[in-house]
């Protein structure tokens, strides 16, 4: 019969008649403190039984609540055998009969068992909610947040693309010239590059690494500048005498030849069917290869060698750069600048517009200058000027990010990439031992080509590929390693 004053649920154990038991040992059921017998304190329990007093203290070794995730609560050693069916049965109820083998797990504070052995925790999360979060990039990185630990929200860290110091492709070019105001060097969108040398023009297929002459000029003519069009076609070649060729690249036959210029023509543009080329006479001459004429129009306005020529992205705009430190601004309606600009202190070669953003156009300074200015050719401001310590021969944009390339000559020869408009330097590309005079870019944006007086051309990967396109190149990686361009 139960003590009513006992607050212990568990039943009273029963007495072994084999054990030797002690009738004046206290009972686990009496609590009463009358009943307490003289000489309790001088008791030795065997130490394979439980110490049970007055206290109630719970005693939960046979528990085995971990397979839910459940509080551990009070049970006897009784119960222990009921406690492990019900378990069984859950189990093969939830997993089958194949599931009898499974350990049972243990919780994290018990890692052990009375036994001493270590129990290894199962991967499961039974019954147990669980909120699965994906941690920021930022709080990867090995710094803290101060914003984070305010309560203020920041966005995550950008990481500074990683710009190859090394070009991925050198090719041999014997007779590259090393003149400041010619321009030998064009990719086209067929993804094809012609560079003049000497007396000829070859093309280099970047897809299969290919080498084809397209033509060599008679009678001790030079080549003085090259130029596709937007098509990838047909190629123009200008000449040291004065004239302008048109090529049929795809057939290899020369369809026209054009003059019009006293001397050498040194810059070519081109504007769909409308060609512009810039000569050493001083003249700009407009050339429409559907008419029948050599040229349609002439500007004038240059004091000097036309070095530098570019039509804009909409192609309502030629600029065009000279000897004479001058950079114009030029409409299909006039013969004459809409626009002049004088700040520059040397000549100005280095021409590029921003297909980013309409009438933004960037320029570059020669030896006694060195700086690059940024213009607003629709509100006719100077933006902005960067001192680049050396000559500015060639400017490109990139087609997928507000970034542009500059090539320089004395006294560094190196190449630097820009972040516009904060102009930060994100690389500075060395490996030329002579002025970086030419410079193309290739279809798909990514890569450039570079030409010096040291007779190579060098390919580098240095803009960021566009966001719906692969990153690879259609060039490859076969194209690794140095050959000869002829």
């Amino acid at each position: 019969m139960e003590n009513p004053s006992s607050n212990s649920t568990d039943p009273q154990i029963p007495i072994d008649p084999n054990s030797n038991f002690n009738p004046k040992t206290p009972s686990k059921t009496n609590n009463n403190n009358n009943n307490l017998i003289p000489g309790f304190n001088s008791y030795r329990p065997s130490p394979s039984r439980s110490i049970y007093s007055d206290r109630f203290i719970p005693s939960r070794t046979s528990s085995n609540f971990a397979l839910f995730g459940l509080p551990l609560s009070p049970k006897s050693s009784n119960t222990e055998d009921s406690n492990n069916g019900y378990t069984s049965l859950l189990r093969t109820a939830l997993f089958g009969p194949d599931s009898a083998n499974v350990v049972n797990p243990v919780t994290p504070e018990k890692g052990v068992r009375g036994n001493g052995r270590n129990l290894k925790r199962p991967n499961c999360n039974i019954f147990r909610y669980k909120t699965e979060t994906r941690q920021r990039l930022d709080s990867l990185l090995p710094f803290e947040f101060d914003d984070q630990i305010r309560g203020v929200s920041t966005s995550p860290v950008k990481v500074p693309r990683k710009v190859p110091k090394s070009p991925y492709k050198v090719l041999d070019a014997p007779a590259l010239q090393d003149d400041f105001y010619l321009n030998l060097v064009d990719w086209s969108s067929q993804n094809v590059l012609a560079v003049g040398l000497g007396s000829s023009v070859y093309l280099w297929h970047a897809s299969n690494c290919k080498v084809v002459k397209l033509c060599d000029l008679e009678n001790d003519d030079n080549v003085t500048s090259v130029g596709w069009a937007q098509r990838g076609t047909h190629l123009a070649v200008g000449t040291s005498n004065g004239k302008v060729q048109l090529w049929d690249a795809s057939h290899g036959k020369m369809t026209r030849t054009m003059e019009g210029h006293r001397l050498r023509v040194g810059a070519l543009s081109w504007s769909y069917s409308q060609l512009s080329s810039g000569s050493r006479d001083k003249s700009i001459l407009q050339r429409d290869i559907r008419a029948q004429e050599d040229y349609v129009s002439k500007l004038s306005g240059h004091k000097s060698e036309v070095c530098g020529l570019k039509w804009s992205p909409d192609s309502r705009e030629l600029a065009s750069g000279g000897n004479d430190n001058r950079l114009f601004v030029w409409n299909n309606h006039s013969t004459q600048p809409i626009l002049k600009y004088c700040e520059h202190t040397a000549a100005v070669k280095a021409i590029a517009w921003s297909p980013h953003l309409h009438g933004l156009l960037a320029s570059g300074g020669g030896t006694a200058d060195r700086c690059i200015r940024f213009w607003n050719t629709t509100t006719n401001t100077h933006l902005s000027c960067m001192d680049t310590g050396s000559q500015v021969c060639n400017l490109v944009w990139s087609k997928n990010a507000n970034e542009l390339v500059s090539t320089h000559g004395y006294s560094q020869n190196q190449i630097i990439l820009w972040r516009y408009p904060a102009m930060t330097k994100i690389a500075t590309l060395t490996g030329h031992t002579y002025r970086v005079l030419y410079l193309a870019i290739s279809p798909d944006g990514q890569m450039i080509v570079t030409g010096a007086g040291d007779e190579t051309l060098r390919f580098w990967n240095v803009f960021p590929s566009p966001k719906s396109q692969n990153t690879e190149s259609e060039i490859g990686a076969s194209s690794f390693g140095r050959t000869q361009i002829r």
